[in-house]
C-alpha cells in the first residue's frame, strides 16, 4: 500500500490520544504498554495490522473511497517516532524515573493531538531529515 485514506490515519493517532490520556490520567504505566505493543505491530505489519486502523474502518468506510491520502512512507516514519518514544517511555518506567516515562509519552500524546489538528511534528522533522540527506549527498 503506497497510500492510506487520511481517516484511517487519524483514528489512528485518535486512539494513541485517548489511550494516553487515560493512561496518563490514571497513572497506568501498564497502558503505555499496551499502546507500544499495538504501534508496533502496525509498524511491522502495516496499516493493515494496526488494532486502531482495524477497529476505525467499519466506522470510516463510507469516507475511504474519496478521502485524501498519505504517503504510506511518511506514515511508516511517523510511527516509528512514535514507537521510539514509547520504547523511552517504558525504559524510562523500568528504571524507575516515573515522571520521565509521562514526560515521553506526553510528548507522543502531543505530536498525534498537534497532527489530528492540523500539524504534523514528524512531517517537519522527515521534511528536514530529507532535505539534511539530499544536501549531504550532493558534497558525497
Amino acid at each position: 500500500m503506497k497510500e492510506i485514506p487520511i481517516p484511517l490515519v487519524r483514528s489512528n493517532q485518535t486512539g494513541i490520544v485517548i489511550t494516553l490520556l487515560i493512561a496518563i490520567s490514571l497513572q497506568l504505566p501498564w497502558l503505555i504498554a499496551v499502546l507500544f505493543i499495538i504501534q508496533v505491530v502496525g509498524l511491522l505489519g502495516g496499516p493493515r495490522s494496526n488494532l486502531f486502523i482495524l477497529a476505525g474502518r467499519p466506522l470510516l468506510a463510507k469516507r475511504l473511497p474519496s478521502a485524501q491520502t498519505e504517503a504510506a512512507e511518511l506514515q511508516r516514519f511517523n510511527n516509528s517516532l512514535g514507537v521510539g518514544f514509547l520504547t523511552l517511555s517504558l525504559l524510562s518506567f523500568v528504571i524507575g524515573w516515573t515522571t520521565a516515562g509521562y514526560i515521553f509519552a506526553g510528548m507522543m500524546g502531543a505530536a498525534a493531538l498537534a497532527a489530528i489538528l492540523g500539524y504534523c511534528i514528524g512531517c517537519t522533522i522527515y521534511f528536514q531529515f530529507k532535505q539534511f540527506r539530499a544536501r549531504h549527498l550532493k558534497r558525497s
